[in-house]
C-alpha cells in the first residue's frame, strides 16, 4: 500500500510519485489541513450531515491520515492514472477513489491561493499577478494535453482528436514564469483539437509591461 510512511526516505521515488520535494510537500500540507478543516468541519459528516457521534468514533475510514489525503491527490494529478489502478494503489475500490478525487481537489486550489502559489484563471490579471512579476516579467507559454477517454459521440471524436499518435485529449494552455518555474496562468479547458495560437489568442492575456514571452512554432500565425 502506498503511504507517506512507505515513501518519506525515499526523495527520488516521492519526487517522481508526486512533482514535489518533501520541503515543499511539507510546506503544503499545512495550508493543506487548515483548508480541509474549512471544507469538511470536524462537526459535519463528508457527506454534510451534522454527526450524530464526535469525530474519530466508529470504524477507520479510508485515508485516516492528512499527509495521506495530499499524497493520494498529488500522485493523481502527477501520474494521471485510471481510478482503478490509482485505488489499488491505496487500497480503495474504484468508486472510493472516484470519491475522493473531486472531494479533495477543491482542498487542494484552496492551499494553493492561500500560500499564493495559484495560478491566475482570469486573463486579464496577468499582468498584475505576482506569480508573473517575481524575478522577471520572462515567460514562457505552451500548450499542455493529457489524454481522455475516447468519446463515442463522432462529432465530439473529431473535436477531442488531438492529431497526434491517435490519441483523443483535452488541451490546456500554460504561462510559467521562467525565472522561477511557477505557474502563472492556466487557460480553460479546451478539446485536444484546437490549434495552441488559436487558445492564446481566445484568452486574450494581458502582459506585464516589457514582458519577454518565449513560445515554439506552434504559436505562429
Amino acid at each position: 500500500m502506498l503511504t507517506y510512511t512507505t515513501l518519506q526516505d525515499r526523495p527520488r521515488e516521492f519526487l517522481a510519485a508526486t512533482g514535489l520535494t518533501h520541503a515543499e510537500f511539507a510546506r503544503l500540507l499545512p495550508a493543506f489541513a487548515t483548508a480541509y478543516a474549512l471544507l469538511d468541519p470536524s462537526e459535519k459528516t463528508l457527506e454534510g450531515k451534522p454527526r450524530q457521534r464526535r469525530a474519530g468514533g466508529g470504524a477507520t475510514g479510508t485515508l485516516p491520515q492528512m499527509d495521506d489525503k495530499l499524497l493520494f491527490l498529488l500522485v493523481f494529478q502527477k501520474t494521471n492514472p485510471l481510478q482503478t489502478m490509482h485505488g489499488l494503489q491505496f487500497q480503495l475500490s474504484q468508486p472510493q477513489t472516484n470519491y475522493w478525487i473531486p472531494h479533495l481537489l477543491p482542498v487542494l486550489q484552496r492551499a494553493f491561493v492561500a500560500l499564493g502559489v495559484a495560478p491566475e484563471r482570469d486573463a486579464s490579471r496577468v499582468a498584475t499577478s505576482p506569480l508573473a512579476l517575481e524575478g522577471a516579467p520572462d515567460v514562457v507559454m505552451d500548450g499542455t494535453e493529457r489524454r481522455r477517454q475516447r468519446p463515442t459521440d463522432a462529432a465530439q471524436q473529431k473535436e477531442q482528436y488531438s492529431g497526434k499518435k491517435k490519441t483523443h485529449t483535452d488541451k490546456n494552455l500554460v504561462l510559467v514564469n521562467e525565472h522561477t518555474n511557477k505557474v502563472v496562468y492556466l487557460g480553460p479547458t479546451v478539446p485536444g483539437k484546437t490549434h495552441d495560437k488559436q487558445a492564446a489568442d481566445a484568452a486574450q492575456i494581458g502582459y506585464p509591461t516589457n514582458a519577454t514571452l518565449g513560445k515554439d512554432t506552434g504559436f505562429q500565425g
